[in-house]
Parts: structure tokens; sequence; C-alpha cells
């Protein structure tokens, strides 16, 4: 499920023996069938996340595995992985009604594929929260999971970009494409920023020069 509810997701196999309570040995011979049947996809040191690869951490830090989405059979099982982990119960039950919503992600464990018991959703538009509240309490009993939600309008979402981390979530629903022009608005707003101080900074350490002249 972890691999396969987010494409984007990836871990190192300490890192699964881990949060999964098992031995390496046992979660290495997993993920060797998963790749050799081509589910996952095996990346080397430089092409994973997540650079804390030590060298003293041993052979499980120095690889990462991701799921594989040009596999064929890729979409079914991620589509089988949403509506067990009732994802899919969060756009049609809460979503989709609600109307005025302009993107819906999903945070926090789920985004990172672990099954919590716990959904992080965040909405940004114009939400009736006290139809939002209905909503959530039915797709709460539907999928035995509680819903956490987090409601933004557009300019709140701009200016916590850095803390909701959009490129790590999980996409729900919205214009997808608006994510990356935000954030790259952000960026480049802030190094012009930046320049403009330095600029500032420079004429000022010069300034002594010319009045010295």
């Amino acid at each position: 499920m972890k691999f396969f509810l987010n494409s984007d997701v990836s871990a190192h196999l300490r890192g699964l023996a881990e949060e999964f309570g098992e031995s390496t040995n046992a979660v290495r011979v997993e993920l060797n069938r998963l790749c050799a049947a081509g589910f996952l996809r095996e990346l080397s040191a430089d092409a994973g996340s997540g650079g804390n690869g030590a060298g003293g951490n041993g052979g499980g830090r120095k690889k990462s595995y991701c799921a594989n989405p040009s596999h064929p059979l890729f979409p079914e099982l991620q589509r089988i992985v949403r509506k067990v982990l009732g994802i899919d119960q969060l756009v049609d039950g809460i979503v989709e009604r609600l109307g005025n919503v302009k993107l819906a992600l999903v945070t926090g464990d789920y985004a990172h594929g672990i099954d919590s018991g716990i959904i992080d959703l965040t909405l940004v538009g114009d939400v009736d929260k006290q139809y939002l509240n209905t909503l959530v309490e039915k797709v709460e009993n539907l999928i035995a999971r509680k819903v956490r939600v987090l409601v933004l309008s557009p300019e709140e979402y701009e200016k916590l970009l850095g803390t909701l981390r959009p490129e790590e979530s999980l996409f729900l629903w919205g214009d997808r494409e608006s994510l990356a022009k935000a954030s790259l608005a952000k960026e480049n707003i802030a190094k012009e920023n930046i320049a403009k101080e330095n600029i500032v900074l420079e004429n000022f350490a010069l300034e002594p020069v010319k009045n010295a002249g």
C-alpha cells in the first residue's frame, strides 16, 4: 500500500523494516520480489530521496524504492489502494459535494503511504464549514478512519506553501499546474527580494567610498 497510494513516495530498506516491525532481510526479500515483477523500481543513492545515507548506516541507506507507474497494472493497483484506504470517499463524499473547492490535497501520513488512521485533508477554496463537518462525519463512518481538515483561502495557501510542502502531498482535486505555478511564483519573489537586498547592501557599502572621493 505504501508505494501505490502515492507514486512519488520512496523509502529505504531500513526505514521500511522499522516501519513494519520486520527484519531487514524479510523486507529485502519482498522488495526484490516486487522489483523483479516490475511493480517497484530501485533507485540509486543519487536518485533516491532523503540524502541521509551516511556510510555508517549500511546498504539499507544507499538504495531507495518507489512504485513503477509505467507498469500496466499500476493504475488498477492504485485505484484499489485508494478505495481500500478511503481516499476515493474523500473526493466523492466531501470534495465534490462542497462545490467551490479549488484544490484538495492529502498531507501527513497518508501522503507518505502510511495507514495511521488519521487522514489530513487540505482544502483550498470558499467552503461552508458547517456542511463540511456533516460530510466529514459521514465519510469517517464509511471509511473507519478520522479525517482532519484544514480549510484555506487561496491567499492563505500561498503564504503556507513552505509549511504545507505540496510537492510531498497526495493531489486529489483541482488544477495541479497551479500548485507548481504558485510554488514557482513564491520562489521567484523570494529571489527578487534577495537580489534587491543585495543591491541595497552593495550601494550602502560603496557610499563611504563615494563620499571620501
